[in-house]
């Protein structure tokens, strides 16, 4: 015999298709989320294409007007694609005789100015850094306030200083200036690397018996080689492309590539200026910076990452 039914048996349940219903709603919401998400991937890598094709362009039409004759330059219908170019801009360029002595000056003093850059911000940055000294605030604020300093400010006193110094007109007195310039920068850059190397890895190789000479050459300056590959790369820009204190500073026929580039446009518009001589020109100065961004691009970009994670 059965009782008689309670409320609970008489309440009614939920409909059956209730919770599918639901659950096709939620997977309609999700695939719409999704589908957005990918419809914002796709605009950020169109637009990132766009800008990267706006970068490139520059570049591309160098070389492109490098290789026509000044005539296709100079005409109304301009020409995108080299078609029938040749490599006779360069070789008039190279026939300049003054050229090769210009590459031999700027790498001499771009290399002195990247090694002795290096080497000295390289100290002022592990003592910034690593030790604790009376007058270190008032140094780091000392660099940054030299940084702040208009170069152009300077022009006299370092003009007055390497007259001097009898060092005008000469490698040393261009390179000093270079360093001066980009030393403090350079600090501030290094100084963010080597603070975001923890010196417990040094104690722990001291702990296991290596002195701190050789824990700091062992385990921390391999940590350290992005940086200074970073750092290195700023420096070399810096000093390769600097033209105005090489202008004042050097005379005659001592020439940075740069202070060749203006005497060779210069002495090509007494008749009519080429074009295509003057891109071919400048596409041989961009020439060693590639060669020197393909060698150390992958230390270069580990370390633009890595310095900006603690300074």
């Amino acid at each position: 015999m059965t009782g008689s039914p309670t409320s609970a048996d008489l309440r009614p349940g939920p409909a059956p298709e209730a919770e599918p219903r639901a659950d096709r709603a939620a997977a309609r919401r999700g695939g719409s989320g999704a589908g957005w998400r990918r419809a914002g991937r796709w605009i950020a890598s169109a637009v990132a294409l766009v800008v990267a094709l706006i970068w490139v362009f520059p570049v591309y039409w160098m070389i492109n007007s490098a290789l026509l004759p000044n005539t296709k330059l100079t005409a109304a219908k301009p020409t995108f694609l080299p078609f029938g170019g040749s490599l006779t801009n360069f070789k008039l360029v190279l026939a300049e005789g003054n050229f090769g002595a210009a590459l031999k000056l700027s790498l001499i003093i771009t290399l002195i100015t990247v090694v002795f850059t290096l080497l000295f911000a390289f100290l002022a940055a592990l003592a910034i850094s690593r030790y604790k000294f009376k007058g270190r605030k008032s140094f780091v604020l000392a660099v940054l306030f030299i940084q702040m300093l208009p170069a152009e400010g300077l022009f006299l006193a370092q003009y007055s200083m390497i007259r001097d110094m009898g060092l005008l007109n000469t490698v040393i007195g261009v390179s000093l200036i270079y360093i001066a310039a980009v030393v403090p920068f350079t600090i501030w850059m290094l100084r963010g690397f080597v603070a975001g190397v923890p010196a417990d890895l040094e104690e722990a190789a001291m702990v296991d018996g290596l002195s701190r000479t050789k824990a700091f050459f062992r385990i921390t300056f391999p940590l350290l080689a992005p940086g200074l590959v970073a750092s290195g790369v700023y420096a070399f820009l810096q000093a390769w492309n600097e033209f105005t204190v090489a202008l004042v500073l050097l005379q005659g026929q001592n020439k940075t590539l740069p202070l060749w580039l203006r005497g060779f446009i210069q002495q090509s518009s007494q008749h009519e200026i080429d074009w295509g001589q003057v891109m071919a020109a400048s596409t041989l100065i961009a020439v060693p910076v590639i060669i020197f961004f393909l060698l150390v691009q992958g230390r270069m970009t580990s370390g633009l990452v890595a310095g900006a994670v603690k300074g």
